[in-house]
């Protein structure tokens, strides 16, 4: 199976988690990958089907990002593919970014936990999902992203969760 998925329960409700991960104007804030550079386009915040763009830069070359969201439930589910687009033609991409929202109780102690004490408490489960990728093998594998992606999505959890504590 090509994806990694990283979770972690943040004291926050689904719909106050759900609010930051449909802002795109959020989402380089969060990014623990260090390759968002902001400058979104599109609409904010996301829905079912919405279109944005997004500021990237890999090994010092920067371009945009075309990203679709592909999953959308409210406070639940929100998920968009990302692809690179030369004159409207998708060239590479395909992969798929994915939060799912579970919300939980009794969290103090459980470990992954953001270690607010206090009353629920939300399970965020944050996907990288190359399986429907162009080129997957050259494109994600071969340059080790899967290798990276883990512990950089465990850092945009923890940012999440400061995000919303804040």
């Amino acid at each position: 199976m090509r994806a990694i998925s990283v979770s972690r329960d943040i004291v926050a409700t689904p719909r106050e988690l759900f609010d930051v991960l449909r802002d795109p104007a959020r989402h380089a804030e969060l990014d623990g990958s260090g390759m968002l550079r902001g400058s979104p386009q599109g609409p904010s915040p996301l829905g079912p089907g919405d279109r944005f763009s997004m500021g990237m830069a890999q090994a010092r070359i920067a371009y945009r990002s075309v990203n679709i969201v592909v999953e959308y439930e409210k406070d639940r589910l929100i998920a968009w593919e990302t692809w690179g687009e030369f004159r409207g033609r998708r060239l590479v991409g395909g992969q798929r970014w994915r939060y799912e929202l579970t919300p939980v109780n009794g969290t103090e102690g459980t470990e992954g936990t953001d270690g607010a004490g206090g009353g629920g408490a939300t399970r965020v489960t944050h996907t990288y999902d190359w399986s429907r990728a162009r080129l997957p093998r050259l494109v994600v594998e071969l340059p080790g992203f899967p290798r990276r992606m883990g512990p950089a999505m465990a850092t945009t959890l923890e940012r999440l969760a400061s995000a919303v504590r804040g």
